[in-house]
């Protein structure tokens, strides 16, 4: 399927940038020969690989968390807290990742990022202290961050007329990634021994085979960057303040480089881009509440460890067709409230059932909570819609997740605290209830038809 895509993608890279328009010269495009077939093979690669290791550092912990607590000496409000690094780590680190493509370019950022990832997986479970586990997993975040901010604008610089299918790949590998970590984690442990260290450390395994197809994108800096679509791709009708070419060699001119700086766009006058945020926000702590806490809800009902970590597979295992449909259906719509309503349908259910019969309907409602957090891929494909060009959904990526991820960091913290103080779940279930409704009317408000440059421009 991946080598398909690839030979598909340049097939249609090619017959769009082998000739470069006559308005694109003249304004100072960069004007190449199309991307090398290898390297947009190693960009797919790259995407694939690197979107499974978006989520095994939390679920992985999840399925293990009452035995960390116990190693490590953690309390639940302590545990909550764990709980909520994440979602502050992809705030603090994320915004700083558009600053980090622009000066060492994304492929070098997201390689950074795996390498960040492995060390963080292998060190964390062998501190011997709740600090230092905090500490390790903040660097695999970290690496996490700035691939999270930087997938949407790889996806839509390679692949611009494939948005839907490369970010439904892209969500599937990760949906993959997270099921797996959930699924196996427990029995990979038993397996090594019962040791928690070893079944955590085992991770960092997949994150180093992530590293690899990064770094001949790294070194060639030719194959690096796709031709039109970095720097000066003439993206849309907005003056070009400046430009510098530079003719590479003698003879026959074979590439030129144009350096054009975009006007500044002022996202935060965008209310489309603080209803994505707003929405990114409230999906993902649901999201991290789900992988954090899930597979405990099952546990205090009196389901085995095991069975546990498979209900939680379950659910992330739910956005791997999932993720592949819904960004494709959503490029087709105009509106994509629809779908928001939808999934937020299905996790009030799902929510609804854990308070009334969780172990009873135990499959069913991971099943529902599995379709509703299918809001990360729809908020995904709503970056690359919401705006017109590579740098606007550069932009607008990082503030949506940066803001967003601030917004959902009370949430797991939130509900250890709950937990642990009214000795029970109710509290907590009701909470997540509460939010998927103001998820459900601002996700309505980011599928409007419209663009984040036109609502910054007014």
């Amino acid at each position: 399927m991946i080598g398909l895509m690839a030979s598909e993608e340049t097939r249609t890279l090619r017959s769009t940038t082998a000739r470069p328009s006559a308005t694109a010269q003249k304004e100072g495009a960069t004007v190449s020969t199309a991307p090398r077939a290898w390297a947009v093979r190693l960009v797919v690669v790259g995407i694939v690989l690197s979107a499974l290791n978006l989520r095994p550092a939390i679920t992985s912990l999840g399925a293990l968390l009452e035995e960390v607590r116990d190693g490590l000496g953690m309390s639940g409000s302590v545990a909550g807290l764990l709980t909520s690094v994440p979602p502050l780590c992809f705030a603090v680190f994320g915004v700083t990742a558009p600053r980090l493509a622009r000066r060492f370019g994304a492929s070098a950022v997201v390689c950074a990022g795996m390498v960040a990832i492995t060390a963080g997986l292998l060190i964390r479970p062998y501190t011997g202290s709740t600090a230092g586990f905090v500490a390790a997993s903040a660097l695999t975040l970290m690496g996490i961050a700035v691939s999270n901010v930087l997938m949407p604008v790889i996806v839509k610089r390679w692949f611009p007329d494939r948005v839907g299918s490369m970010t439904g790949l892209y969500s599937m590998a990760l949906a993959l990634g997270t099921a797996a970590a959930a699924a196996v984690t427990v029995p990979v442990t038993e397996a090594l021994g019962g040791s928690w260290q070893s079944g955590l450390a085992v991770w960092a395994g997949l994150a180093a085979a992530a590293v690899l197809p990064w770094i001949p994108l790294v070194r060639d800096k030719a194959a690096g960057t796709p031709a039109g679509s970095v720097h000066a791709r003439v993206e849309s009708a907005a003056p070009v303040r400046q430009v510098h070419a530079r003719v590479e060699g003698a003879g026959p001119v074979r590439q030129v480089h144009a350096r054009v700086e975009p006007p500044a766009l002022r996202i935060t006058r965008s209310r489309t881009a603080w209803a994505l945020a707003v929405f990114f926000g409230l999906q993902a702590t649901a999201a991290y509440i789900t992988m954090g806490w899930m597979a405990q809800i099952f546990r205090d009902a009196g389901v085995s460890a095991g069975t546990a970590g498979l209900l939680l597979a379950v659910t992330m295992v739910m956005g791997v067709p999932l993720a592949f449909v819904i960004p494709r259906v959503a490029t087709r719509l105009p509106h994509q409230g629809p779908i928001v309503i939808a999934l937020g349908v299905c996790g009030l259910a799902g929510y609804a059932g854990l308070y009334l019969a969780p172990a009873a309907g135990a499959w069913a409602w991971a099943v529902l909570l599995g379709i509703s957090n299918c809001s990360f891929p729809l908020a995904l494909t709503m970056v690359g819609m919401r705006a017109r060009t590579g740098a606007g959904v550069a932009q607008l990526s990082a503030f949506a997740q940066s803001t967003g991820y601030l917004i959902s960091i009370p949430g797991p913290l939130l509900v250890g605290v709950l937990y642990q103080h009214s000795g029970g779940w109710g509290l907590p279930i009701a909470l997540m209830i509460g939010l998927m409704i103001p998820q459900m009317a601002v996700g309505v408000l980011a599928g409007r038809d419209r663009t984040v440059e036109e609502e910054a421009a007014r």
